[in-house]
């Protein structure tokens, strides 16, 4: 297992240079048009591919052997987020209003990187090698079970993702056991009360001080509902009524997310939320509408897959690359493509400081240090040659 330590001498640089690419040009969920154009041509001219679209802005490409042999699928997503950059990187977003918050970059270009290499390693594998470029990870419903439904994980045996990590110094990588992401669900509550004059509470139902009690009475939930062992997450992060002063209003909405790692655990904390939601209304002579929206799956690694993948950190990244990895609270729809084949989701250090400070995914002045883009590469080769090799 030595082959996958040794990149082709450019490989890096030309993953630096994709990336630095794709970050200045990024695209929304959904809207990867040069996104996944820029991806598509690159493979082609990488040769040896059978490249296909699935979907309009997601990209598929099959290396095929010719050789008997199991079906390992690769993914990276693509999309960026609504954000208004502020690192000052010489190759920030030229997108107004839009930017690559969250490594999607990276992982577009990691995952090139490993294609160029396995192409040149074709006479090591045997069976399939296929790499799914995702759209739309960061917005409802969703590009990964969109590219499952139009067949991009048909005859897949294995599936293996990565994300370049803020958390993790560089040079680390983490392969959860079991739970990985949390399922992010969504939530929204409209207060209903009896508007008026602010100088005359005595003749309203004031929905902002009813409402406020139901936030308050929301961070019971989880201290109170759940099991201390058991994971989950209740946030209120948006809170809308009124329009001026001297008005108390008809309405407050109510906005927020749930996290949650186990179906039971979600189904007990919504119900205890519409509970507390509708009993505090009423209590006050006001009504409140409770909507609940479920979001991706949790991620859930298959135990011998990843107990296979944490064998090849310290072969493909180096002694002491392994570390544990606790589940995180975030997040990512790769749990579709894990309903299709066993596979494993692992986290890659990438920590980097822009003006003294390493800052957190979906924050302005977020990056990565692109060094860490070598580990991903290595990485998605050894597996390809632990897997598929001859």
């Amino acid at each position: 297992m030595a082959a996958p330590l040794a990149l082709a001498p450019d490989t890096t640089a030309q993953v630096v240079a994709w990336r630095r690419h794709l970050h200045a040009h990024p695209e929304l969920s959904f809207h990867e048009d040069e996104t996944s154009a820029f991806v598509e041509a690159t493979l082609t001219a990488l040769g040896g591919l059978t490249v296909t679209r699935p979907t309009p802005t997601s990209v598929v490409a099959r290396l095929v052997t010719g050789r008997p042999g199991p079906v390992l699928a690769l993914r990276a997503d693509m999309d960026a987020l609504p954000i208004t950059e502020e690192t000052g990187l010489p190759f920030a977003s030229t997108a107004p209003g839009v930017m690559h918050a969250c490594g999607h970059d990276g992982h577009t270009a990691v995952l090139l990187g490993a294609v160029r290499e396995l192409v040149a390693r074709r006479e090591a594998l045997v069976g399939e090698v296929r790499f799914l470029f995702q759209h739309a990870e960061e917005t409802l419903p969703g590009g990964a079970q969109e590219m499952v439904d139009r067949g991009a994980m048909d005859g897949v045996t294995r599936v293996l993702g990565a994300h370049l990590w803020a958390d993790l110094p560089l040079g680390q990588v983490g392969v959860p056991v079991g739970a990985v992401t949390a399922a992010p669900d969504t939530f929204w509550i409209t207060i209903r009360g009896k508007g008026g004059h602010a100088a005359n509470p005595h003749q309203t139902v004031d929905p902002i001080a009813i409402g406020a009690q139901v936030v308050t009475g929301l961070q019971q939930v989880v201290a109170r509902t759940v099991d201390p062992l058991d994971s989950a997450v209740v946030s209120v992060t948006q809170f809308h009524a009124g329009t001026t002063n001297n008005v108390i209003p008809e309405t407050a909405e109510l906005n927020g997310t749930v996290r949650t790692f186990d179906p039971a655990v979600r189904a007990r904390v919504v119900a205890q939320m519409e509970r507390i939601a509708r009993g505090i209304a009423e209590a006050h002579g006001a009504t409140a509408a409770f909507t609940y929206e479920e979001g991706y799956r949790p991620i859930v690694n298959d135990p011998a897959v990843s107990a296979q993948v944490q064998a090849l950190v310290a072969e493909a990244c180096g002694a002491g690359a392994l570390v544990p990895m606790r589940p995180v609270m975030v997040g990512e729809d790769f749990s579709a493509f894990l309903q299709r084949a066993p596979g494993t989701f692992v986290f890659i250090g990438a920590a980097r400081a822009i003006d003294g400070a390493v800052h957190p995914h979906h924050h302005p002045k977020f990056d990565v240090d692109e060094r860490a883009f070598e580990t991903g590469v290595r990485l998605f080769v050894a597996a390809a040659l632990r897997f598929n090799g001859r």
